[in-house]
C-alpha cells in the first residue's frame, strides 16, 4: 500500500480544467517531485491534496484511507504538513513562536485547563517546546530564534516555513518551490535537507519545484504535467529525456528537431 495515493484527480474552474485526470503514487520514504511550466496545475495538486479544492472527480488516499471528503482543518492531525509557493508566517512573531504554531495539530488541552494552566497543560508545552527545538537544531535556525519573522532575510524566512511544516511531525510534507528564490547556496542547503527529512526523520517529501538541479539531486521519481494533465513519471533523467516534456517546457510540438 503506497502512503498517498491519487487517483484521475480533476478540478475545473468553470471552463478551465487546471487539474485533469491526474494519477500517482507516493511510496513511504521517498521523495518525489511534480514539474512542469508554469501554470501546468502543479500548486493546484497541493491545493486538492491539502483539501483547500474540492474535486471535480478523483479519489485521494492516505495510508489506504480514501480523504476526497475530508475538510481542510482535518488534514494537518493525519500526519500531513505543507508550505506555500507564498511564505505563510506571521510577521511579527518570533521564529519560535511561528514553530510551535505548527504544533497547533497536537493540542489536547481544552480551554479550561489552558485558563487554569494545569500541570496537564505545562507538560504538553514542554513537550511541543522539545520538538520544536529538534527543527531548530535540524534547520540550523539557533541563531533567529529569538528574530521577528518581518526582519528576517529572504531565505531565512523560506527555512522557517518549511520548519513550521516540519514541526506538525508529518509522515508526509509537501513542499511547494522550497528552492524560488532562493541563491545556489541556499539551494543546496535545501537538497542536504530534504535528504535528511528522508533519512534522519523518516518523513515522506511530495515537492513542486522548478529547479531541475535540485529534483536530479534529492527525488526519486518525478511526475511532469503540463495544461493540468500528466506528461511523464519516472526518474528525473527518464522525464527530462522525454520528448513530450521537453516539448512542454520548451514550446515546440512533439518531435520537432
Amino acid at each position: 500500500m503506497s502512503l498517498l495515493e491519487v487517483e484521475d484527480l480533476a478540478v475545473h474552474f468553470g471552463g478551465v480544467k487546471a487539474v485533469d485526470g491526474v494519477s500517482f503514487a507516493v511510496e513511504e520514504g521517498e521523495v518525489f517531485a511534480i514539474i512542469g511550466p508554469n501554470g501546468a496545475g502543479k500548486s493546484t495538486i497541493f491545493n486538492l491534496i491539502s483539501r483547500i479544492y474540492e474535486p471535480t472527480r478523483g479519489k485521494i488516499r492516505f495510508e489506504g484511507r480514501d480523504i476526497t471528503a475530508l475538510k481542510a482543518h482535518q488534514i494537518a492531525p493525519l500526519g500531513i504538513a505543507r508550505t506555500f509557493q507564498n511564505i505563510e508566517l506571521f510577521d511579527h512573531s518570533t521564529v519560535l513562536d511561528n514553530l510551535l504554531m505548527g504544533r497547533h495539530a497536537h493540542k489536547g488541552t481544552n480551554f479550561v485547563s489552558d485558563i487554569l494552566h494545569l500541570p496537564s497543560v505545562r507538560r504538553a508545552e514542554r513537550a511541543h517546546r522539545l520538538e520544536v527545538e529538534k527543527v531548530i537544531e535540524f534547520l540550523e535556525l539557533e541563531a533567529y530564534r529569538r528574530s521577528m519573522i518581518a526582519g528576517l532575510p529572504y531565505g531565512v524566512r523560506k527555512v522557517v516555513e518549511i520548519g513550521r511544516a516540519m514541526a506538525l511531525g508529518p509522515k508526509l510534507i509537501l513542499l511547494d518551490e522550497p528552492a524560488s528564490g532562493l541563491s545556489v547556496e541556499e539551494t543546496r542547503d535545501v537538497s542536504f535537507w530534504i535528504e535528511d527529512m528522508r533519512r534522519v526523520m523518516g518523513l515522506t517529501v511530495v515537492m513542486v519545484e522548478h529547479d531541475m538541479s535540485l529534483v536530479s539531486r534529492t527525488c526519486d521519481r518525478v511526475l511532469a504535467v503540463a495544461n493540468g494533465k500528466p506528461l511523464a513519471l519516472g526518474t528525473p533523467a527518464e522525464v527530462q529525456a522525454d520528448p513530450q516534456v521537453q516539448a512542454a517546457y520548451l514550446g515546440a510540438s512533439v518531435g520537432a528537431a
